[in-house]
């Protein structure tokens, strides 16, 4: 491959006596003409090698017939509509849809129409109480920075200026008088890559301009924090404050607002668990927590005494992760088993009713509403079975199918296995193997191992349309339950942050190990893929283990382990990674895995296509930039690796449909051609 020059221009820093050289510290600017030049000239470079894949338009065609079918989401209900997104199969945007009892359904908002290349994607939307009002979020260009628009529900008409430059925020209505938001100030120089540090919660009034917008909560020294949410009860008694300095743990206040000289009551003054309010009853107030509760419990406490000590429990913690779910005046349980879902229900008094019998072992969402609703909904779905939803009667338990998708695709033939190995230390982790049934092991199966391992952030089975074209060709797709996620609580997230942060690649690696010694595949046939962290945990796990794999798929990953909480809100990841301005040990722990830094000369890399997006503001691309950079200097060996920036585009949600399935249709081109398929394992029969 002749790749691009990149010009070093060299930028000497000192950590700890410790000096640390960034060549590439120049492509950091995305304003500049240079770094926009460079981009133009590797996307290139890379369009010219994936064009001579000679079966990607043949993937594309695929994924584009496979996409091409009426998707339907969980339905809500608001006032005298049922409000439901659907699509029809390749429209680039999700249509917001609502209906009456017994009536058509109608259009209600249809962000296909929000701009012309349909790179406008709808955000959150929120109701008044009386249903009559509504405001929704736009991200444009796949940006965190949204406007929020207000409307009148009946005419759909704008009833007022758009609020602008708010990120990470809700919509929480008080009554029909107006709604609680959150942001930051505007930064000054680069919108995508300067630092925001403090959030601030704002209350704006219908009818009047953003500029009148009074700060609740962040707006002086003692309050900074660098997320900062607000929530109402659904009696709008109380308004909900939890505030983050790190994407892990919140501080937590009330404030009653059915008293206008009330104060701001602490429930929380350290962020040493992650604690929210999930209903109330009056004054009682019911909590989900995990303080000294590493797996989620719920509990009750009066609002007049609602600190820790005063805590019941209401719902145990048990050996399993909960989430929870109000609605109807029940509360729904949602355990995480080894990763899939099983549903129990509870009545206001702590009385477990009944288990939810699901369709299946899989992931199941919803189960909430309004507590006057006497219907509710979910949702169903795993690895082979694309999501459908289901009517819920709550009284009694029993459920109907509401809406099942209709795709060209046999579930039938595919089949997920869950299995358990061991990581280096000994540590049991579990995978999910999904393939073709009667797929051969031995060794020649072309495989997707996919892993995040952070933040939380649990892999749950669920069905990707791009998933099921990759194992139509043959393909195996496994996901590991990797330490640093939330499958088994805050001990199992904890174990993969910080100084512990190895234990997700090791774990990462012995899953590779694993596929290759039970001739799922072998080197030559696996790929390695994950976006965002799971961009960071491919990036350390090819430069660790470059024998392992024949091809690496970072996507939009945080790749400068060294300066990523420079950027954006990246200081707020701190709690899972550590700063290198922390202390010496940690710039040294940081340093020895951070995949811009650990990429050395003469090795052989696999195959490598790295993909971001140029508006991405969460990761920013720089870290994707810095990375190709040192791999296309230094890569030994005949392996390419190249870089795909998609234009207009961010850190991935709100991504049009079109975009999606040519993204999707190089990664799997590139991954098959580099393992050395001349043509598709089962290539699509003539029509």
């Amino acid at each position: 491959m002749k790749y691009p020059k990149t010009n070093k221009k060299p930028v000497i820093e000192n950590f700890f006596g410790t000096t640390v050289i960034d060549n590439y510290r120049w492509l950091e600017d995305d304003k500049s003409a240079a770094t926009k030049a460079w981009v133009t000239t590797e996307n290139e470079v890379t369009n010219n090698y994936l064009s001579k894949i000679p079966y990607r338009e043949q993937l594309k065609d695929r994924l584009s017939e496979l996409w091409n079918y009426e998707k339907v989401g969980t339905p809500f209900i608001e006032g005298d509509y049922t409000y439901f997104s659907k699509n029809n199969g390749l429209q680039n945007q999700d249509v917001i849809y609502r209906k009456k009892e017994n009536s058509e359904p109608e259009v209600f908002l249809d962000p296909n129409t929000f701009s012309e290349d349909a790179t406008t994607s709808l955000g959150s939307l929120s109701f008044s109480e009386d249903s009559k009002t509504a405001a929704y979020s736009i991200s444009e260009g796949g940006s965190d920075w949204r406007k929020i628009i207000i409307i009148d529900t009946e005419s759909k008409i704008i009833t007022e200026d758009a609020l602008i430059d708010i990120k990470f925020s809700g919509v929480s209505w008080y009554k029909n008088e107006g709604f609680y938001y959150s942001s930051y100030d505007k930064p000054k120089g680069s919108e995508l890559s300067a630092k925001t540090d403090e959030h601030k919660l704002q209350y704006h009034k219908l009818g009047t301009s953003q500029k009148e917008d009074v700060i609740v909560f962040g707006g002086i020294p003692s309050e900074k924090h660098r997320y900062v949410f607000g929530s109402l009860t659904e009696d709008y008694k109380y308004l909900v404050i939890s505030a983050q300095v790190s994407t892990s743990g919140n501080k937590l206040f009330i404030k009653d607002l059915s008293n206008p000289n009330s104060k701001l009551i602490t429930i929380l003054d350290h962020v040493e668990s992650d604690t929210h309010v999930i209903d109330n009853r009056g004054s009682k107030l019911y909590l989900i927590t995990n303080l000294n509760a590493p797996n989620k419990k719920v509990v009750i406490v009066d609002a007049a005494n609602p600190t820790s000590e005063n805590w019941k429990d209401f719902i145990p913690e048990t050996e399993n992760v909960l989430s929870i779910s109000t609605g109807a005046g029940f509360f729904f349980a949602n355990y995480m088993v080894d990763a899939v879902s099983k549903v129990l229900q509870y009545d206001l008094d702590g009385n477990l009713l009944r288990e939810i019998k699901l369709p299946g072992l899989g992931s199941a969402d919803g189960f909430s509403g309004k507590t006057r609703a006497t219907d509710l909904y979910f949702s169903f779905t795993n690895y082979n079975t694309p999501a459908s939803s289901f009517k819920l009667n709550p009284t009694n338990g029993t459920y109907t199918s509401y809406w099942k998708p209709s795709i060209a695709f046999n579930s039938d033939a595919f089949e997920s296995k869950q299995v358990f190995y061991k990581s280096k230390d000994g540590t049991k982790i579990p995978m999910i193997i999904t393939h073709k049934k009667g797929v051969e092991l031995n060794g020649k199966n072309p495989t997707i191992l996919y892993g995040y391992g952070g933040f939380n952030v649990s892999l749950t089975p669920a069905f990707s349309i791009a998933n099921a074209v990759w194992m139509e060709q043959g393909g195996i797709y496994a996901v590991p339950n990797l330490r640093g996620g939330g499958e088994y609580g805050k001990k199992w997230h904890d174990a993969g942050t910080q100084f512990n942060k190895q234990n997700v690649f090791d774990d990462f690696i012995a899953a590779a190990e694993y596929l290759l010694s039970e001739k799922y595949t072998s080197s030559k046939f696996l790929a390695i893929r994950g976006g965002s962290n799971g961009g960071l945990l491919v990036g350390a796990t090819m430069t660790q283990r470059p024998d392992l794999m024949k091809v690496a798929l970072p996507a939009v990953g945080v790749l400068d382990m060294l300066r990523y909480h420079t950027f954006t809100a990246g200081a707020g990841w701190a709690y899972d990674y550590g700063t290198a301005e922390d202390n010496k040990e940690m710039f040294a722990y940081l340093k020895g895995y951070s995949p811009v830094h650990t990429v050395k000369k003469g090795v052989k890399y696999p195959a490598t296509l790295i993909t971001t997006g140029d508006h991405d503001d969460r990761v920013v691309p720089a870290h994707s930039f810095k990375f190709a950079a040192e791999l296309q200097d230094k890569q030994c060996g005949e392996n390419p690796t190249l870089i795909r920036i998609e234009t207009n585009a961010g850190h991935g949600a709100g991504t049009p449909v079109t975009k999606t399935i040519s993204q999707y249709a190089d990664i799997f081109g590139f991954t098959l051609f580099n393992m050395g398929f001349k043509q598709l394992p089962n290539p699509p029969r003539a029509k």
